[in-house]
């Protein structure tokens, strides 16, 4: 008893759990052991323990018994099941002879509920909801505040800092001593306590700023640098953590963030007269991106607001467009494709559209829809969506026809299913209406995935499509980096985070003829459709959440740090549990794609 109480103390996250309780699970647990190749438990069971490995290596395997994963010693498997409450559906297997330790599921499930960092390991790593919208009362000061605050030593001259306050094009600077804040100098400060005194410019600002300055821990919520502005009448709040000063609170950082909402976005550009006053809008994308991360709204919430100010400038710059060139000479339509189709933008995006045009088009009125097509994607650049690198845009006459065009284009794709065919198709498929005669589209979307749902070859060839961006899962419970140039080391989010479950939606939607775009909403209606399993519908959700959240809370890191966001997460940048739950979700992708091959190759 003794010797499996030390060893479960030496095994995470066990080793959080007091010595009295080790002894109690020490004391529930069942010893066994399999000999290589035999199966510890197959499809269809209900567990009644969790299976934690003392020594061997177990292989996951999914019902077509291909591997999906492989767990060492000091690891568990199990607990999907046991917290979801639902029947294996794979196979786990002994690669050699492998000693488990047993503990049954009403213990297990005890530790989880009554030991919070133990069940933080194992439960979903989503943070707890806060309530939205900009509230002062639930955000973060770390989150609104000025990282990286310029500072100087008390005996800089009081005509030094106000030059480097204009450089900087700041209105405050911190007075550090000996590596402690000992006071500020602001605009204000300058000009009460040395102007408006006459004091010489080589006064040194130690003079000037007095000493014990309020200052807040960024752990404060944003009512507190509020009360602390109006108690004392200051416009500048420092944040110091540790005796540290890391950051500075303004009265405009308290304004800008109260202001930034997605209804203040599309306000703004309902008025704006020029691109670019449109661009001056999308410049606060950023802002808008790590206030809502931080507070609490979800992944589809936040991806959905950024789209949803997407969808707004591209209906200003047609709108701006036909003021510019007058009325259109037939009906049109103006969609989206890509991310912005889906509804799914975040704080990295290019842009994908496309025009329809009603089939009484006329050769002259092509000349019209060039030049509306130029002036939209132009001004988009303009905003900071950038040119398509494939050049997937209105700007370029292919993506830009007839609709008599536009079913050719589908019909050849689905019938002879060639690569180029299975990504344009992929990108088709994602079409949104933004702005024009909508009933343009309507038909074309039913009558292209009837047709493409019965043509067996082409799913084929989109299912096999779907599986070329693999989740970045390497041997030994790691991960499969990115292994060389800029972004060595770091995990690729986008291509092999998000896209492949993206992918598996899209599949999904033509095999059960389902109109969403929206990949959450294919992966419920596929749901509901019977395309897929309950279990496999939820562990997939659960999946998109995890890995969209954690590529959202990179982003959100990033841009209060000062940096562009990107794609590229590093793993060392993880908590030991956000790590595991990331390769946890990893797995279930690869499992369904495994599923979806097999499928494949079963109907084949």
């Amino acid at each position: 008893m003794d010797k499996l109480t030390d060893q479960l103390a030496e095994i995470s996250p066990f080793d959080t759990l007091p010595v009295n309780v080790l002894q109690m699970v020490a004391s529930q647990a069942k010893p066994l052991k399999h000999a290589a190749g035999e199966v510890v438990y197959g499809p269809g069971q209900t567990l009644e323990y969790y299976y934690l490995i003392i020594s061997g290596e177990v292989e996951i395997l999914d019902p077509n018994k291909v591997q999906v994963s492989l767990v060492q010693g000091r690891h568990g498997f199990g607990s999907r099941n046991l917290l979801r409450n639902v029947q294996t559906t794979g196979y786990t297997r002994a690669v050699v002879d492998v000693e488990l330790l047993l503990i049954p599921a009403e213990v297990f499930l005890l530790l989880v509920r009554e030991h919070r960092d133990f069940g933080k390991f194992y439960a979903a790593s989503r943070p707890a909801a806060i309530p939205a919208g900009n509230d002062l009362a639930t955000v973060r000061v770390s989150d609104i505040m000025t990282r990286n605050p310029l500072k100087v030593g008390p005996n800089v001259t009081i005509q030094d800092a106000a030059a480097m306050m204009r450089d900087a094009r700041v209105s405050s600077l911190g007075v550090v001593a000996d590596g402690t804040l000992t006071g500020l100098v602001t605009a204000r400060i300058l000009t009460m306590n040395a102007l408006a005194r006459g004091l010489s410019p080589d006064t040194k600002v130690g003079e000037v700023c007095g000493s014990g300055p309020l200052g807040l821990p960024s752990s404060s919520l944003g009512t507190d640098v509020l009360q602390v502005m109006l108690d004392n009448r200051v416009a500048h709040v420092p944040i110091v953590d540790n005796g540290r000063f890391v950051g500075i609170v303004s009265q405009t950082d308290v304004t800008r963030f109260q202001a930034v909402t997605s209804a203040a976005f599309l306000n703004d550009m309902a008025d704006a007269k020029r691109v670019s006053d449109l661009a001056q809008v999308t410049a606060r994308i950023p802002q808008l991106l790590a206030q809502s991360v931080a507070s609490g709204k979800s992944h589809t919430v936040v991806t959905r607001l950024i789209t949803d100010i997407a969808d707004g400038v591209t209906k200003r710059l047609v709108r701006m467009a036909e003021e510019e060139l007058g009325p259109p000479p037939v009906p049109y339509l103006w969609l989206a494709c890509g991310s912005q189709g889906r509804r799914e933008q975040t704080g990295v995006s290019d842009q994908d559209n496309c025009l329809m045009l009603d089939d009484a088009v006329t050769p002259e009125d092509m000349g019209y829809f060039e030049k509306l097509a130029d002036f939209v994607c132009d001004g988009l650049n303009e905003c900071g969506y950038v040119y398509c690198p494939g050049d997937m845009m209105a700007s370029n006459p292919r993506w830009r026809q007839p609709v008599r065009v536009w079913r050719e284009y589908f019909a050849g794709w689905v019938q002879k299913p060639d690569p180029m065919a299975q990504m344009l198709a992929s990108v088709m498929f994602d079409l949104r209406p933004i702005a024009g005669t909508v009933s343009l589209f309507e038909n074309l979307q039913r009558e292209t995935l009837e047709m493409a749902s019965r043509n067996s070859i082409f799913v084929a060839h989109m299912v096999s499509n779907s599986l070329k961006h693999a989740p970045p899962l390497g041997l030994l419970r790691g991960f499969a980096t990115i292994r060389s140039g800029e972004h060595k080391n770091r995990l690729d989010m986008k291509h092999n985070g998000v896209v492949p479950i993206v992918d598996l939606g899209r599949v999904y939607a033509l095999q059960g003829r389902l109109t969403p775009a929206n990949t959450m909403m294919r992966l419920k209606a596929a749901e509901k459709a019977g395309v897929i399993s309950a279990s496999g519908a939820g562990d997939l959700v659960d999946a998109y959440d995890l890995i969209a959240e954690t590529r959202l809370l990179h982003q959100a890191r990033q841009i209060r740090e000062g940096e562009a966001p990107d794609n590229f997460v590093s793993p060392n940048l993880l908590s030991a549990f956000e790590r595991n739950h990331l390769r946890d979700a990893f797995l279930v992708v690869r499992t369904m794609q495994s599923a979806l091959a097999h499928g494949r190759a079963t109907a084949g």
